[in-house]
């Protein structure tokens, strides 16, 4: 097994290599981010024949941005093509669909964890911890790899809790002299609250032109805060709720654990300076 995920398509969602997995298997509810009601097992209406999307290019104005801030890291067609042959759910025996569609969320969550491996692996600050960060990557590619059987059977969030202590000795590691400003005054005179804003509850926040740089955020919610032109530089982003959040201008160079999920939830424009391991949302606006 390599040291790492050689090619970073593999932990990108590949549709034409899925049957459509997340459309099916996952459930959704009516609200702002879906048009309807969706139980798991059931193909979404808008699910064609081929397993792809009827309304791909209208998913926002039909009421689906859920749909667009999306991504299995690479696990649809982990599980599709590996996990179960390239056996189409379709056309199989009903027992093998429920399977499919119970070990799908799995190998996502599996596939999660290295996307943030193999982020952490990226990390010079966090070559103390390199060596543990390669046997729990490689530990997370064998089990993203077993039968159907053992993956319905797996205590994914034991796993996930193993490699959370990991990651955040990877994040003080990373953040350590990062942020010897933060939670002073901002650049345009806020202030951010101190660095460690873990699970911080920050919907709305008036946060414009805030110091948080190697701030932590894990799991922070930020939804529709006001970060303009924040200082977010080598900040911790793992887990932090951007829905709606407003980016524009902010400095996220160097932030980690911020995935293009998180990033297509947010709002953001050409301002907007962002880590290499993620792309500018196409979305976002021009500025102002």
């Amino acid at each position: 097994m390599p040291d790492q995920i050689a090619d970073p398509s593999d932990l990108r969602g590949d549709c034409a290599q899925c049957f459509g997995l997340c459309c099916v298997a996952l459930p959704f509810a009516r609200s702002t981010d879906f048009a309807m009601d969706k139980p798991a097992g059931k193909p979404c209406a808008n699910l064609r024949d081929d397993h792809r999307c009827g309304i791909h290019t209208r998913l926002r104005e039909k009421g689906f941005t859920g749909c667009t801030v999306y991504d299995c890291f690479g696990a649809g067609q982990k599980v599709s093509q590996i996990t179960f042959g390239g056996q189409d759910w379709r056309t199989g025996p009903e027992e093998r669909a429920r399977r499919m569609f119970d070990v799908f969320p799995v190998v996502r969550q599996l596939h999660e964890l290295l996307w943030y491996l193999t982020e952490a692996l990226g990390l010079p600050a966090a070559r103390p911890v390199h060596a543990d960060l390669r046997r729990a990557l490689e530990h997370t590619e064998r089990l993203t790899r077993q039968t159907p059987e053992e993956l319905a059977a797996l205590d994914v969030a034991a796993h996930r809790q193993e490699v959370n202590v990991l990651l955040l000795r990877t994040s003080e590691l990373a953040r350590a002299g990062a942020g010897a400003g933060a939670g002073k005054r901002g650049r345009r005179g806020n202030r951010s609250g101190g660095k460690d804003r873990r699970g911080a509850d920050l919907i709305g926040a008036r946060l414009r032109g805030a110091d948080l740089r190697g701030a932590s955020l894990r799991g922070a919610c930020l939804i529709a805060a006001d970060l303009t032109g924040a200082d977010l530089r080598e900040a911790d982003l793992i887990g932090a709720d951007l829905r709606d959040t407003d980016l524009t201008d902010a400095d996220l160079t160097g932030a980690f654990f911020l995935t293009q999920p998180q990033l297509d939830a947010a709002r953001g424009s050409v301002g907007t300076r962002l880590p290499e391991s993620v792309g500018r949302p196409a979305h976002w606006t021009a500025g102002r």
